[in-house]
């Protein structure tokens, strides 16, 4: 079981990987649509099962409220152990980085990006 710490460590993204993330983003189509009925329990074993497959994905929500869109967003950030990389519109961008890769990085957990992707040379 993870501390609070720990949790909070892998919802926190600096401005770089941040930036390198929605670089990643960018040229992807949303895996998982929340359609009308919101955010269910399904839909939240969908977007689970795309992370673990693809560690950032885009996820498109059809609620016109960006109030609701964003408390889905910290919804499934908090459920999911992810850290919300972006909002615009109704496209979510989420990442968990996978699990092979946090039980290697047992300090922080959010090191799963490479070198390059944090702009390192």
């Amino acid at each position: 079981m993870q501390t609070h710490e720990e949790f909070i460590q892998l919802l926190t993204l600096t401005a770089l990987q941040r930036q390198n993330l929605k670089a990643r983003a960018h040229p992807l189509k949303p895996t998982v649509t929340i359609g009308t009925a919101g955010l269910t329990s399904s839909v939240l074993t969908e977007i689970s099962c795309a992370l673990k497959s693809h560690e950032i994905i885009k996820i498109k929500a059809a609620v016109n409220d960006r109030k609701i869109r964003t408390a889905m967003l910290e919804n499934i950030c908090v459920q999911l152990n992810a850290a919300a990389v972006q909002h615009i519109g109704k496209i979510l961008v989420v990442y968990r980085p996978q699990e092979e890769l946090q039980n290697k990085t047992s300090h922080t957990k959010i090191k799963a990006l490479s070198k390059r992707q944090l702009g390192s040379h």
